[in-house]
């Protein structure tokens, strides 16, 4: 019986491997760029952001250690951030964010709103003390982004607040400085991209703070619960009190978390006070692939980096506050 099946010459069988190969390339290089080609990606963010590190080819992120200490909550910091997060995005005088305003601002020592305008409200406490406060910021708002809802930006630093505000609360002495906690509202422009100048249309919250507010050390908590979390200082930062800083993070076990590098001023809640005098520092891994885009959600965070936050900034306000 003659055998009518096509006969596949080794050379055929070459070409056609060899555009398998082609097109299989074509494919992971189009993966590896969010498939540009295709219109495809989840970039919603066209501000520009700070260069980012640069590290060398094949290099792996270290991870983040853990603190040898156990004195901030980190889990129950990152349970704040999710029920903020549930509530979807929370954009400054939102309805979703009003609804967050109510259980957040009971959760801080003797909490309460303050009227900025334009009908938007900060969150404010205080522990009672002598001399000039300690003041820990975070900022309460989303940007307004279609879908935004802000996990790393800032619902964990807003929950890291609160359990400051706890911790700090468990061994308070009555020499110690007084502290006084701040959630912000407008720290994003109220449009994106923003229309304008930044420190101009945002910053809203801080700015009206920083003329009522006379602290002698002010710590923003803002980008601080990614994964591989690493906090260089940016050059808005005071470098004494970073310094301070770096070496509480020693004490508590997690100084490699905070490398002794320097990178481009970023305009944040720290800004305001800053340029009133005071001494501010702005805690921020700008290196954060979910920047602006929908996809800062809960699965992209970390409660170890979170708790490395946590821990060293905990360490430093105790240090600050019976430093007299």
């Amino acid at each position: 019986m003659a055998d009518d099946r096509p006969n596949l010459t080794p050379t055929l069988l070459f070409w056609a491997l060899g555009i398998q190969l082609i097109l299989g390339g074509l494919l992971v290089w189009q993966a590896s760029t969010g498939f540009a080609l295709f219109g495809g990606g989840d970039d919603t963010a066209t501000q520009t952001a700070p260069p980012a590190r640069s590290a060398p080819a094949g290099a792996t992120a270290a991870a983040v250690p853990r603190p040898k200490v156990d004195r901030f909550d980190a889990d129950a910091a990152m349970a704040w951030a999710r029920r903020q997060v549930a509530l979807g995005p929370r954009p400054a005088g939102s309805a979703a964010q009003r609804a967050a305003a109510d259980f957040l601002v009971t959760a801080l020592p003797g909490g309460h709103f303050v009227d900025i305008g334009n009908g938007l409200r900060n969150i404010e406490g205080s522990l009672p003390g002598r001399g000039r406060p300690i003041l820990l910021i975070a900022h309460y708002d989303t940007t307004p982004v279609e879908g935004y809802v802000g996990a790393n930006n800032s619902a964990a630093g807003v929950g890291a607040v609160i359990e400051l505000a706890r911790a700090l609360k468990r061994d308070q002495k009555r020499t110690d400085r007084p502290i006084r906690f701040l959630l912000t509202d407008g720290e994003e422009a109220p449009t994106y991209p923003v229309a304008g100048d930044f420190y101009e249309q945002g910053l809203r919250g801080s700015k009206a703070a920083a003329q009522t507010i006379d602290a002698g050390d002010v710590i923003v908590l803002d980008f601080i619960a990614q994964k591989n979390l690493r906090v260089e200082r940016e050059a808005g930062s005071d470098p004494v009190l970073w310094k301070k800083l770096r070496r509480a993070a020693r004490q508590v076990g997690v100084g490699s978390v905070f490398p002794d590098v320097d990178r481009s001023e970023i305009q944040d809640d720290h800004t305001p006070f800053a340029r009133a005098g005071m001494r501010a520092i702005d805690l921020i891994d700008f290196d954060y692939p979910c920047w602006q885009k929908t996809c800062d959600t809960m699965d992209q965070l970390s409660t170890r980096s979170l708790d490395a936050a946590g821990e060293a900034v905990l360490q430093l306000t105790r240090t600050l506050r019976r430093a007299g």
